[in-house]
């Protein structure tokens, strides 16, 4: 994920020129993309973005969807009538019918990837790779929803904890972030380094991402954070040759708003 912060189009350009020097000269490389949704690039393998998407609607490790929209911010159910919550989850719909697969379109092969297809939601009515084949184009994939690119990116990027708020909260958001003491949730793993005396691991952080402390006192202790760990480490272990291990750290983040 690339925040391009005003860049465009001269860097979705250069991802795209990459990505393809490296599609025809690496067959490993064959299935990335470049995919842009408003402010936001992406660098997404096809095959393994439509597999996260599909097992995540499916997924028994359920998300804990905080509003903080308001103040203070709150833990907002699944099941709860949410506006909000409930534009979230028909995009969600959207992007695995546009990453559909087809029969003929089984991830069985190492060669196949998905059939982007497209739906009668207004929302996902854009040209797909209109300039180039490298390129995913959902520029207007939010425009007739209230849902917000953080809310997208914390589903996407699989953090447990989701922040909730529409696009007219977004001041309120900000606010309500800022004048709060927060938890900050580090993922970090180890890699394998292969040199000629021993096996070196190097710590690095794979993904981090806040809580409001008042709504995870317990830290580490959390049952989401133990459950989302335990996930974390399965997935792992899927690349054992790669990486060595994974914990978590939970530090405090002070608030850094200046309240008048």
């Amino acid at each position: 994920m690339v925040d391009y912060g005003g860049k465009m189009p001269e860097l979705q350009e250069r991802l795209v020129s990459v990505i393809e020097i490296l599609r025809k000269d690496f067959p490993g490389f064959e299935h990335l993309r470049v995919m842009i949704i408003e402010d936001m690039l992406y660098i997404i393998h096809v095959r393994e973005f439509a597999e996260f998407i599909s097992s995540s609607l499916k997924s028994e490790l359920g998300h804990i969807f905080c509003d903080i929209g308001q103040d203070p911010p709150k833990i907002v159910l699944q099941t709860e009538n949410s506006s909000i919550l409930i534009q979230l989850k028909s995009l969600q719909n959207s992007l695995a019918e546009l990453f559909a697969l087809g029969e003929e379109n089984s991830f069985s092969s190492p060669h196949t990837e998905p059939k982007l297809v497209s739906t009668d939601a207004p929302s996902t009515s854009v040209p797909i790779g209109s300039q180039s084949p490298q390129l995913i184009d959902l520029n207007s994939f939010l425009q007739e929803t209230q849902v917000t690119i953080p809310t997208l990116n914390g589903w996407l990027l699989g953090y447990p904890v989701i922040y909730l708020f529409d696009k007219n909260q977004i001041a309120d958001a900000t606010y309500n972030l800022s004048t709060k003491f927060l938890h900050v949730y580090k993922v970090l793993v180890s890699r394998i380094r292969q040199s000629p005396n021993h096996n070196e691991a190097q710590q690095e952080e794979l993904l981090s991402f806040t809580v409001p402390y008042d709504l995870s006192t317990r830290g580490s202790n959390e049952p989401w954070a133990k459950e989302f760990l335990a996930h974390m480490e399965a997935k792992l272990a899927r690349f054992r040759g790669a990486w060595k291990s994974l914990h978590m750290e939970v530090s405090e983040f002070n608030p850094q708003a200046i309240v008048f």
